[in-house]
């Protein structure tokens, strides 16, 4: 079906469904979300031709309508949730259900035209997937080390053999991500100029080149909002709240906070801004997030620039 008006598609995603809905035309349809369902949808919609097709980044739920999306070469746009309710907001429509939420994520398209995202390889979503087993695996080593200090003697020989089980489960899954890394070429640049600052580590890198493709593309505001690590104002009348971050790329976020607490040791830059805040009187997690803020603006300077790290950046 070929049709000169422009065709935007919203898409809100569920565990167990999609729910889509094909404006201007007004076709709305349900599929389940599983590999059946995602055939089905990409059928039903590639016949449109539409020029964008908007799905919320959700965690991992948006993973396999994004994939078969990318093999279809149809224009997919993950974006922020938290950028979609903002603009429900701005036009009044709050009421909500699986259609509505569907046909309002298709309007935002349609009107705010956000960028196409660049979609994973598949070797990349490998990476991302491996990156969240990681995640999971050190999360219950974490869990069995503070298990150690509370437990009486006679549980500590089964503790540790638990320990011992994870760190090699997690030392196989980092040997996985670096060979799959050397087989994905066009990362290798910028794993280099990433890995050239003092405190960001293979993992930060591989997460942020995984998970954060838009990298090197948006600007400096852009990118610390996608990430969630943009104070957001709160104010109403004469209200003035505390400005906090919120919504972003979770995974990314986290990973990038642990990285940071080491770069505030190893790097004389950020240690510096983290001293000055501290002393003069903010909270450590308040000068903590103001540095990964700092680091995410850098990092995202030098891969558009494809340069590598400088101390004059900082």
């Amino acid at each position: 079906m070929k049709t000169a008006q422009e065709i935007n598609v919203g898409i809100d995603t569920g565990k167990h469904q999609l729910d889509i809905y094909i404006r201007p035309l007004g076709e709305y349809f349900t599929v389940s979300n599983d590999e059946q369902g995602v055939k089905e949808a990409v059928r039903r919609i590639k016949p449109h031709n539409p020029v964008r097709i908007v799905i919320e980044a959700t965690g991992r739920l948006e993973t396999a309508f994004v994939c078969a999306a990318a093999r279809a070469k149809l224009p997919v746009v993950i974006a922020n949730a938290y950028h979609v309710h903002n603009f429900a907001i701005s036009t009044g429509k709050l009421a909500k259900s699986d259609k509505l939420d569907a046909k309002m994520i298709a309007h935002y398209g349609e009107a705010l035209k956000p960028r196409i995202t660049e979609i994973k390889p598949e070797n990349i979503q490998k990476i991302s997937n491996l990156l969240a087993r990681r995640s999971q695996l050190i999360e219950m080593r974490t869990m069995e080390k503070n298990r150690h200090s509370i437990m009486p003697k006679e549980c500590h020989r089964s503790i540790n053999k638990i320990i011992k089980t994870l760190q090699t489960e997690i030392k196989k899954v980092e040997s996985q991500l670096d060979k799959l890394i050397e087989e994905t070429p066009e990362w290798h640049q910028n794993i280099n100029i990433l890995l050239s600052v003092k405190g960001v580590g293979k993992v930060l890198a591989y997460t942020l080149l995984s998970d954060l493709p838009e990298l090197g593309q948006l600007n400096r505001k852009e990118i610390a909002a996608l990430v969630g690590v943009a104070p957001m104002n709160r104010e109403s009348g004469a209200y003035r709240g505390k400005r906090k971050i919120r919504g972003g790329r979770y995974r990314v976020r986290t990973v990038l906070f642990m990285a940071m607490l080491s770069a505030i040791q190893s790097n004389p830059r950020f240690k510096t801004t983290y001293t000055r805040m501290v002393a003069a009187g903010k909270s450590k997690k308040v000068a903590i997030v103001a540095c990964m803020r700092k680091l995410i603006t850098i990092l995202n300077t030098m891969v558009k620039n494809g340069t590598v790290w400088d101390e004059k950046m900082a």
